[in-house]
């Protein structure tokens, strides 16, 4: 997958959300099809949870407010059954983040215009696991890190 390609993005928005507004709330469930390599993005005030499947390899991220700044916080859930699989899942999402980042926001880029204040807001991503060591958050830039630019 590494390599975003705009033309394998599907992009949802589910009412009463718009392409613009609101801010805070504003979620995104980004999940993708290893036999054709497309990406399905819903927009929405809630998750999309039925596009989530057994494999949960799915990127969760919601625009919110933490500590009086505005944030995207997401969420990628790296199990808990045995260490060598949570330790190659962890592998996989740190690889693939960039891309999907970058889907997300180009998914999303009317959105991102209409509040360029957004462009340099932090990004926090919360590692899921059972596992201690796995169990993390951590600061991933801000979006202007993961702007499309076509090549």
């Amino acid at each position: 997958m590494n390599i975003f390609n705009p033309d394998h993005l599907l992009v949802t928005f589910k009412a009463p959300l718009d392409v613009t507004d609101p801010i805070s709330g504003r979620k995104y469930t980004l999940t993708h099809s290893d036999q054709t390599g497309c990406l399905f993005l819903t927009v929405a005030l809630n998750y999309a949870y039925d596009k989530i499947t057994q494999m949960r390899d799915e990127v969760l991220a919601e625009w919110c407010i933490e500590n009086g700044t505005c944030i995207l916080s997401v969420k990628v859930y790296l199990g808990g059954r045995d260490i060598a699989t949570v330790k190659r899942r962890d592998q996989n999402f740190r690889r693939e983040l960039p891309l999907a980042l970058e889907a997300i926001f180009f998914g999303d880029r009317a959105f991102l215009m209409a509040h360029q204040q957004l462009y340099s807001a932090p990004i926090k991503i919360c590692f899921e696991s059972s596992y201690p060591s796995y169990n993390r958050c951590e600061n991933w830039g801000t979006p202007m890190d993961y702007l499309f630019i076509a090549h």
